[in-house]
């Protein structure tokens, strides 16, 4: 980690420092939430929402008020825990701290007085707080406490002190005769010989002792000049050793006093926070007795085992497995390079060791064990729904404290929660697991969405490209976590609507968003506006869709079983490949139409013609023979006045008129009736029908291209 993601990290880290439990207070002060008496201590918890600024306390008794302070606080057997994350402060005061008042309430009683100090606005408000505790456990012989800033021992006394704490602080009480001597402390130190101080020097230092219930109290910072740094079955112990001793006359008065705390910061290991302590920090006949919890709460040993904790032993030494997940325990999203998390546990545990002499020792721990940065993936998936034409992406394992804020859809930046003008949802989900989760749906066919065909795939490819921004709570530091979909939609060339109608062939296509990848032609023209026009269609073209109708006898047709009573029309719109021209399919239609006269110029020079003479012939005359300018070329059917000819637009006599724009190709029917074939007549005036086909010049290439 680098060194401002460090800096970062223990910043957060010193804001959490304990969780709490729950409990009821005595009376009611606006924002304290607990006023408690615990097994050897008494704590305050107050709720910061209520407080405003971060409240201060001040310790109080019959000399004054005392503002605890950090340094004041680990001298006077007080600790202050800011858990601004979750918007609590807790104090917890030792039995015997500075200005505890001792009392004879239920035997052996400690009173409690404190000011609460909140400020609104530059003001500072004062709330008393009060509460007078018994222990609710007997005391051992000797008891020790490893607080989480300074260590606190206590043993027995057999001295015949007084009650209550003596007018000078210095000492420890009268003892045995009227004329008291100043008592004194020396400091064992394996690694240096220290010299003797009297104790007020040594309150000077920072040391604190005491005489409380007819029990000597010592209690110290961690860190003194005077403590020392060993291991013990490889844990790291801070031990301070001191002797306090008094020399009356020809008696010499020493009291022991060793404190030894396990200094193990834990450490995290395959989804467990270990922490280790020696079997027998103090001297113990046989197994010490281990019970421990969370938060100031020791756990049944059935219970514990149920909640996942796990209490070994190994080489005299006894660790404690605490699941990362466990009740109790406190978990924070933290962002480096990614986004990652943390946990933090307070561990309360109880030792019991006995010696040679049946006396007891109970050591008491208050730990709080945090996990290195571990990291804390996002889930993501695709859960698209192509048929339903949806883009569907699951945004799971989202933790509590991270808030979705944005969303960034290929580049267009959309602010959470999405309002309802927008054809996107975003629906969020919370889970019992303490996390929550995001679910965005985008229609495949929105405009947002990027489209793009793939031939390798044959199918339209839909890619949507999603940042999300998220911020970790509080505070605004984002974290962007990136997912890009592709929905693969197959696709196929389209096909048109046809409908065979009196006068031609109508072609209708709805378009469909990739239908931009084809071509349509008319053979190999492609079908545009102007060839419309040009071959006299009538085109109807928009984003929705488009309509052809193509009138009979247009370029185009193709025509068979021609007859005197109609004939088969077939036209065709090819669907070609835009980058290749390569024909994919094509909508091709056939119409049977019933026609009893018409004309058609085919593009391969071959004039069909279907005409009734009858016309053309005087009342009550019938035809006995039909041919062309070319006395052989003949009907292919005839019926009554009614015939069918076919044949070469450079054959049969045709003529060719050549104009500016165009070309005509001539040519006329003949009919020879009864009276015209008479002998010895005059010649008849002959009956005749002129029959013609136009073509525009830019054409004449397809007509000659076989001449």
């Amino acid at each position: 980690t680098n060194t401002s993601t460090a800096m970062a990290f223990n910043h957060s880290l010193a804001l959490l420092l304990s969780l709490w439990a729950t409990a009821g207070c005595d009376f009611f002060v606006e924002g304290v939430l607990q006023l408690e008496c615990r097994d050897r201590y008494f704590m305050i918890a107050v709720d910061l929402a209520a407080t405003g600024d971060v409240p201060r306390f001040e310790a109080v008794d019959g000399t004054g008020t005392y503002a605890i302070t950090e340094d004041y606080a680990a001298k006077c057997g007080y600790s202050i825990s800011i858990l601004s994350l979750l918007g609590l402060v807790e104090l917890r005061a030792s039995y015997f701290s500075c200005h505890t008042e001792k009392t004879l309430f239920q035997g052996a009683g400690f009173s409690f007085r404190f000011n609460l100090i909140t400020t609104y606005e530059g003001v500072d408000a004062y709330y008393a707080l009060n509460k007078t505790c018994s222990s609710p456990l007997p005391w051992s012989p000797r008891e020790v406490t490893c607080e989480v800033n300074y260590m606190e021992v206590s043993v027995r006394s057999e001295l015949p002190c007084q009650s209550g704490s003596s007018d000078d602080s210095s000492t420890l009480g009268p003892l045995y005769s009227p004329s008291t001597e100043v008592w004194q402390v020396t400091f064992q130190n394996p690694y240096q010989q220290l010299p003797p101080m009297n104790l007020s020097q040594a309150r000077q230092e920072g040391y604190i002792f005491d005489h409380v219930h007819d029990r000597i109290v010592f209690r110290t910072p961690y860190g003194q000049p005077e403590s020392y740094h060993t291991e013990v079955t490889g844990v790291p112990v801070e031990v301070v050793h001191a002797t306090v001793f008094s020399r009356q006359s020809w008696v010499v008065v020493m009291v022991d006093l060793i404190a030894a705390c396990s200094m193990d910061e834990g450490s995290y290991d395959s989804g467990y926070m270990i922490w280790g302590t020696p079997e027998a920090l103090y001297p113990s006949l046989g197994t010490t007795q281990i019970s421990f919890g969370l938060n100031g709460n020791l756990v049944e040993q059935a219970a514990v085992v149920q909640k996942g904790f796990i209490m070994e032993r190994y080489n005299s030494t006894v660790q404690i497995g605490i699941p990362y997940d466990a009740e109790g325990g406190y978990r924070k999203s933290f962002v480096s390079d990614c986004l990652s998390e943390f946990y933090i546990f307070n561990l309360y545990l109880k030792q019991t060791s006995v010696d040679e002499r049946h006396e007891e020792t109970v050591l008491w721990f208050h730990r709080t064990l945090v996990t290195p940065l571990l990291s804390s993936p996002l889930f993501t998936e695709d859960q698209t729904d192509v048929d339903n034409g949806t883009f569907s992406i699951h945004l799971g394992k989202v933790p509590r404290d991270v808030e979705l804020t944005s969303v960034q859809l290929n580049g267009q930046e959309f602010a959470v929660p999405f309002s309802d003008s927008i054809a996107y949802t975003l629906t969020e989900v919370r889970h019992s697991n303490k996390s929550h989760s995001y679910t965005l749906k985008v229609p495949l066919h929105d405009p947002i969405v990027i489209q793009e065909f793939s031939k390798e795939n044959a199918a339209m490819l839909h890619k949507l490209d999603i940042n999300y921004t998220l911020i970790v709570k509080p505070g605004d530091e984002p974290y962007y976590h990136t997912f890009s979909v592709t929905a693969r939609m197959a696709v196929s060339p389209p096909s048109f609507d046809v409908v065979c109608t009196e006068s031609g062939i109508d072609f209708k296509l709805a378009y469909r968003s990739f239908d931009y990848l084809w071509d349509f032609t008319i053979g190999s023209d492609r079908l545009t506006p102007v060839l419309a026009a040009n071959h006299g269609y009538t085109m109807s073209n928009d984003s929705q869709s488009l309509l052809l109708s193509v009138p009979l006898f247009t370029h185009g047709y193709k025509y068979k079983d021609i007859g005197l009573n109609g004939f088969l029309g077939t036209f065709s719109i090819l669907v070609r490949d835009r980058e290749t021209a390569d024909i994919l399919t094509s909508t091709t239609k056939t119409c049977l139409f019933n026609a009893t006269e018409f004309i058609m110029c085919s593009t391969n020079g071959w004039m069909t013609v279907v005409v009734d003479l009858s016309a053309v012939l005087p009342s009550g005359e019938m035809p006995t023979r039909f041919h062309l300018l070319n006395n052989f070329c003949v009907p292919k059917a005839v019926d009554g006045t009614r015939v069918l000819f076919s044949f070469p637009l450079h054959s049969c006599g045709s003529t060719v008129k050549l104009a500016k724009e165009n070309v005509t190709y001539q040519n006329k029917i003949y009919l020879d009736t009864s009276e015209n074939a008479v002998e010895g007549f005059n010649p008849p005036t002959p009956h005749r029908m002129t029959v013609q086909c136009t073509y525009p010049l830019v054409g004449l290439h397809r007509l000659f291209s076989i001449h």
